[in-house]
């Protein structure tokens, strides 16, 4: 696997991750499933970790987890945690020390979701990511449940990830450690893992991690892997920002050639506010890769019959 530090050309600027170049697996262990009718099945080996079905208006994806989930990180010790922290400077090289350790974690495992191409593993949550929903997460996590995908449809089910098993409770032995950790500020990154299909990141790697931050009141710091996205698709989806842009920068133009004084200002404000909305659309993931379940839509139910009884979600909506 080769590992290149982001941004890949520039000097004096801050970390921001890595791009990692997989030579393989062509078909993962950890791998989305899909068929026919909006279906689709996270499987782990042979084992159901989630079933999912998109909703006909694309409002949102109910979904149901088994409980079958399987962290692909060997439990990481309490000793470790404490040596990055302090062999680090500073939260730039604490994050780049833990994004070698977990692709180097990924690469290793016979358990992950790493397969043949590009992928990005970057600190810190979407730059789309809404605050309140860590509050939500901490009150609403259902194992059969529905995730929004527009504000307000149910509020509770908005959220930008979702455990792949239920998060243990606060008073959990693993879940107490972890709280000292994180008072004591060296408390690991949660891993996250980007599904398009869902519009949302799952829990890779963390959930006793994960509860421990929400039990004390706080966020815990965040690793997110995702496909690399491609240039042609940024070059494209950049297309409404730049006209948008042409236009602001044209009626500037002639507001400072009228002899407006603040008009140069707002000229290099715009090009500034350009750079940050190309920035995040490029440090976004790429669509994740699904694999044709065998035997399509039929092997989807009989699949949700046996994992998830009882489970009929109203998808027609």
């Amino acid at each position: 696997m080769k590992r290149t530090t982001l941004p890949r050309s520039a000097e004096g600027v801050r970390w921001e991750g890595l791009a990692l170049g997989v030579d393989g697996p062509a078909r993962p262990p950890l791998r989305a499933e899909v068929a026919d009718g909006r279906r689709l099945v996270l499987l782990q080996g042979d084992q159901v970790v989630l079933l999912a079905r998109q909703r006909v208006t694309h409002h949102g994806v109910h979904y149901a987890r088994t409980g079958r989930y399987t962290s692909p990180i060997p439990p990481l010790r309490a000793e470790t945690a404490r040596t990055y922290r302090e062999a680090c400077p500073d939260d730039d090289a604490w994050f780049a020390r833990w994004a070698h350790h977990f692709a180097s974690a990924l690469r290793e495992s016979g358990n992950g979701p790493l397969h043949e191409g590009d992928w990005h593993l970057r600190p810190g949550m979407s730059p789309y990511a809404v605050d309140a929903y860590w509050e939500t997460l901490a009150q609403h996590d259902p194992d059969r449940g529905h995730i929004a995908w527009f504000c307000g449809s149910p509020a509770h089910d908005s959220r930008d990830l979702l455990p792949l098993r239920p998060l243990s409770a606060p008073d959990a032995p693993r879940v107490k450690a972890c709280r000292r950790q994180y008072r004591e500020g060296v408390l690991p990154p949660v891993v996250l893992w980007g599904i398009s299909a869902l519009d949302t990141s799952v829990v890779l790697d963390g959930h006793d991690r994960l509860a421990a931050a929400l039990a004390e009141g706080g966020r815990p710091p965040v690793l997110r892997l995702n496909r690399a996205g491609l240039p042609e698709l940024h070059a494209l989806l950049a297309q409404p920002d730049l006209r948008a842009y042409e236009e602001r920068i044209a009626s500037l133009q002639r507001q400072r050639d009228a002899g407006d004084p603040l008009a140069p200002y707002k000229i290099a404000n715009e090009g500034r506010r350009l750079a940050q909305l190309l920035h995040e659309a490029h440090s976004g993931g790429h669509l994740t890769r699904g694999w044709p379940l065998p035997g399509g839509s039929p092997a989807w139910d009989a699949l949700a019959r046996r994992h998830a009884p009882g489970w009929h979600p109203d998808t027609e909506n």
